[in-house]
């Protein structure tokens, strides 16, 4: 590697980790100095923070002990610098998840506190905010902390980016596969790391929270007819800690593997494209492994210039959606910016000829067009599910219209309303793959899904703000505060359910492109058989084993939601059966007289979470590995194609959905549909059908959807992990009827 390009790799990176490691401690202390409130918040907040330290804790130890074995399995039949790569990964993930939860249970009381003394909405604000940019930060920053340890480690203190030959791949000397292996594999290590504690912290937080949630609103609500974080409600504590566990832990654990998916499967297609083209040159290939991690650097960087505009403004205004807005806006526009002057930089030496023959048809700037096209798209994306779920559109408010009529009719508009919004997304994505593909191939395609996600910062800076707004709402609730404090918080929390839909649109579009990214990468590693001339890539979908591989995977994900929305319901139906017995065996809690026993709920919680979320998780990774190891790469091929083409659609879907159902709600709680006002004759009954829809979406929404993400691009990374071995060792190969289905 030219020492001029690694300087510049170590002087921008470690300069965006640092700045942004350190910011993100920095704001951890001034809000931990915050003043907590009165006797009764502090004892409220605690027994949050108990509820989820225990589950964090508990999980992880459930997650420690999975990730030794495959960590394991991938040092003795992979190589053992996937292993190491993969514990690298995995820490990080799991570090910047827990800081995150941390800084959440600390930061919800203190929002409640600055909401009571100040009765000013920007001042609140800024102290949400501070809160979530903890999370927002420390996604991004240990992400490329762990990259730069990985590239440093093994891409040149191991030689594996030793390019003086054409060709950078290093044998293994394995004596069980005696396959050779390169940085791409141990890439792909670190990047399953990251997914596997994504996994289990969306899955299990996922599941906590709903069942939570829905424990509460079943009985709270629609039975006793007591307010949502009523103190009377012994499930309110659980769903608080849910929000913790599963919104900010979850969130940060997954959107960090969507970045990192990103960043991995861009540089390790670089790899694959050098590799198998002829007329490639190694100094492009330098350019070309340096560029998505240094594009994110800067990324980085203009995150943290975009979330000191809130922070360091003297006076917020009273509209949190326009400031939340222009801090991520100002974080896209420093990325662009400094991405264009980047791509500028690294590929303007190269030749015409060489950058058309690694298919960058626009020049220098091509991968930072393909980038700018993937930030477009999932802007995109985010205003199209903003609009399907945002009560100030059509299609939510005629959900809350046909709560008029019952239950049945509030999930029949919704239903249609998620299948209906699935379309515009869609398309938005094809254009996207296809105008990325245009300009540069597959290498722009990974750097649309790189793009997405380059101000990843900011994007969960503000989702995590949300959730933090919904606990301190809901111990102003518990502690008895005015009106006026619980309106503040609720202004908060439903601008951030708004903003949340923007980075659900990322999330998703990034998955899709990510996943195209790997996919190639996996038909490349894949060998003879799926390449025409050396380089064009081939998988034949009429193959015997490639559509049957596809009739399966696109079966998968509707098992995987399925088991999910099956846990949530037994982990549910537990916590109703418990609010109910205290209800009833003590009716004195509805009296105000005692207090419930929330401890026992978050028990139920937590176990049912810890329990159910296993079997799910193990089924995602499993299959695609199971199945190469029986029928070989061209099935694992289709099961992907499958897999990521049904997983987009019910991801879109049951976030839509189960958006839409969430604000239909609040819509009709504010006053919004006519005839229908809180204290009025037939009041109750509108309002419980659009508790019941509610309460369909809430699994959907924030389990189902953001685990489908992870699904398809954990099932392509441990693919492409494995497959340098199933594709000479499987049953079919063994027993000499590989080629029935062709070469």
């Amino acid at each position: 590697m030219d020492p001029k390009y690694l300087n510049l790799l170590m002087i921008i990176v470690m300069f965006a980790v640092v700045l942004g490691l350190g910011y993100a401690a920095l704001n951890f202390y001034l809000t931990k100095k915050l003043k907590e409130g009165n006797e009764r918040m502090q004892n409220i907040a605690a027994k949050i923070r108990e509820g989820a330290n225990a589950f964090i804790f508990y999980e992880y130890k459930i997650v420690a002990i999975i990730g030794a074995v495959v960590a394991v399995v991938l040092a003795l039949f992979i190589a053992w610098e996937a292993g190491v790569a993969f514990v690298i990964g995995a820490v990080m993930s799991a570090t910047a998840g827990f800081i995150g939860m941390k800084i959440a249970t600390y930061a919800n009381v203190r929002v409640t506190n600055a909401a009571n003394e100040s009765r000013n909405i920007g001042k609140t604000l800024k102290v949400a905010f501070r809160g979530g940019s903890v999370m927002g930060l420390c996604v991004a920053g240990f992400a490329l902390l762990g990259a730069i340890i990985v590239y440093c480690c093994f891409g040149w203190a191991e030689g594996m980016i030793d390019i003086n030959a054409a060709n950078p791949v290093i044998e293994n000397v394995n004596p069980i596969t005696q396959q050779s292996y390169n940085l791409s594999i141990v890439l792909s290590g670190y990047a399953l790391g990251c997914s596997i504690i994504a996994l289990f912290n969306r899955v299990g937080g996922g599941i906590y929270t709903k069942a939570a949630d829905m424990g509460a609103d079943l009985v709270g609500k629609t039975e006793a007819h007591i307010p949502e974080d009523d103190p009377r409600n012994p499930a309110t504590i659980a769903d608080n800690v849910g929000d913790n566990v599963g919104d900010v832990a979850g969130l940060g654990a997954d959107l960090l593997e969507s970045y990192v998916g990103a960043i991995m499967a861009t540089v390790i297609l670089a790899i694959e494209l050098f590799v198998h083209t002829e007329g490639l040159t190694a100094s492009l290939l330098q350019r070309m492994l340096l560029f998505p991690i240094l594009f994110a650097g800067i990324g980085l960087i203009g995150c943290v210039i975009g979330i000191s505009y809130p922070l360091l403004k003297p006076k917020l205004s009273d509209n949190p959606h326009m400031e939340l807005n222009l801090a991520t806006w100002i974080s896209a526009g420093v990325t662009l910016v400094g991405g264009c002057l980047l791509s500028i930089f690294l590929f303007q030496e190269e030749t015409t000829e060489i950058l058309k023959a690694a298919k960058l048809s626009i020049g220098a700037i091509t991968p930072w067009v393909c980038a700018a096209v993937g930030v477009v798209a999932g802007i995109l994306i985010g205003i199209v599910s903003e609009y399907y779920t945002s009560y100030d559109y059509k299609p939510t408010k005629n959900i809350s219209r046909a709560s008029k009529e019952g239950a049945a009719l509030t999930i029949t508009q919704g239903m249609a309303t998620g299948m209906i919004s699935t379309m515009i997304p869609v398309v938005i994505l094809g254009v996207a793959i296809f105008s990325t593909f245009a300009l540069g191939g597959m290498f722009g395609v990974g750097c649309g899904a790189m793009g997405m996600l380059s101000f990843v910062a900011a994007t969960v800076s503000v989702d995590t703000y949300g959730p933090i707004s919904d606990n301190a709402g809901g111990i102003a609730e518990m502690s008895m505060l005015d009106e006026d404090v619980r309106a503040i918080t609720d202004k908060l929390d439903s601008v951030g359910n708004t903003t949340a839909a923007i980075g659900k649109g990322f999330a998703i579009g990034s998955a899709a492109l990510a996943t195209m990214s790997m996919m190639s990468s996996y038909l490349y590693a894949a060998g003879e058989g799926f390449m025409e001339d050396g380089a064009n890539l081939l998988l034949n979908i009429v193959r015997g084993d490639v559509i049957v591989g596809a009739i399966l995977g696109a079966a998968i994900p509707f098992l995987f939601s399925g088991m999910l929305i099956n846990a949530v319901a037994k982990a549910a139906r537990k916590m109703v059966d418990e609010v109910r017995r205290q209800f009833h065996e003590n009716p004195k809690i509805l009296t105000g007289e005692e207090d419930p026993d929330s401890t026992k709920c978050v028990t139920i919680s937590s176990q049912g979470a810890l329990k159910q979320m296993i079997v799910p998780s193990i089924v995602a990774i499993a299959i695609p590995v199971v199945c190469g190891f029986i029928f070989g790469p061209g099935f694992v091929g289709g099961i992907l194609i499958g897999a990521t083409l049904s997983a987009i659609m019910l991801a879109i879907y049951t976030g839509n959905a189960g958006g839409a159902w969430d604000n239909a709600k609040k819509y009709i709680e504010s006053g919004g549909v006519e005839g229908v006002k809180k204290g009025e004759e037939g009041y109750d009954s509108v309002h419980d059908a659009a508790v019941v829809g509610d309460t369909v979406g809430d699994p959907l929404k924030d389990t189902v959807g953001p685990s489908l993400d992870i699904l398809i691009k954990i099932m392509s990374t441990i693919s492409l992990v494995c497959v340098v071995v199933f594709r000479d060792f499987n049953l079919l190969h063994a027993i000499g009827l590989d080629g029935l289905f062709g070469a």
